[in-house]
C-alpha cells in the first residue's frame, strides 16, 4: 500500500475532525449537564424561598396570637365556653324567647302544603285547600286568608281548623317552653 502525500495529509485532517467532533461532543453534554444542575437548585431555591415565608407567615401569626392572649387576659378576660353553656334542645331555646315588644317586626311566617286543589278534570278530590298562615306569636291571620276563608263559608269544617290552628299557634310558645322528663311523662 502506497500512501501518498495527500492521502495522509487527507486522514490526518479527518482524523482532527474526527478528534474535534468527539470534544465538541463531550463538551457539548458536560455543559447540558451543568444546566441541568443549575436548574435544579433553582427549583430547590425557589421551595426554600417558599418555605421561608411559610415559616414566617407562621412565626407572626403565632406570635400574634401570643399578643392576642396577653391582651385578652389583661384587658378583656374573654373564655372559651364551657360545657353547662350549651343548651340542649329546642325547647331550652324558646324558654330563653319573651313575648314581643309593641312595634317589634312581624314573625316569620310558614304555609303547609298538605292538601293542593287541582282541577276538576284531573280527577282530584276537589275538598283539599291551602291552609291559612298564621302568626304563631299573635295568631293573626292574614288579610287574603280571611278573604278566603269567608268565601267557603259553606264549609264549617275548615273554619273549625283554621280557628284550632290559630289556638294552637297561640300556645306554641307555652308547649315548647315546658320540659318534660321522660320519667313523669310515664
Amino acid at each position: 500500500m502506497n500512501l501518498t502525500r495527500d492521502r495522509v495529509h487527507s486522514i490526518g485532517w479527518m482524523t482532527v475532525l474526527l478528534v474535534c467532533g468527539a470534544l465538541s461532543l463531550a463538551l457539548m453534554l458536560r455543559v447540558n449537564a451543568v444546566k441541568s444542575r443549575v436548574a435544579n437548585s433553582e427549583k430547590h431555591i425557589v421551595y426554600l424561598k417558599r418555605d421561608i415565608d411559610f415559616l414566617q407567615t407562621e412565626f407572626q401569626t403565632r406570635s400574634n396570637q401570643q399578643q392576642l392572649k396577653t391582651l385578652n387576659d389583661v384587658e378583656f378576660g374573654y373564655e372559651a365556653p364551657r360545657a353547662e353553656q350549651y343548651i340542649e334542645g329546642e325547647r331550652q331555646l324558646a324558654a330563653l324567647g319573651k313575648a314581643p315588644a309593641p312595634g317589634a317586626p312581624a314573625p316569620i311566617r310558614y304555609a303547609s302544603a298538605d292538601g293542593v286543589t287541582g282541577s276538576e278534570g284531573e280527577g282530584s278530590s276537589g275538598g283539599a285547600q291551602l291552609l291559612a298562615m298564621v302568626s304563631p306569636v299573635s295568631g293573626a291571620v292574614p288579610v287574603a286568608a280571611k278573604d278566603a276563608v269567608k268565601a267557603d263559608g259553606d264549609k264549617g269544617g275548615e273554619k273549625d281548623e283554621a280557628k284550632a290552628l290559630a289556638r294552637d299557634a297561640r300556645n306554641l310558645g307555652k308547649r315548647l317552653a315546658r320540659i318534660e322528663v321522660a320519667s313523669d311523662a310515664q
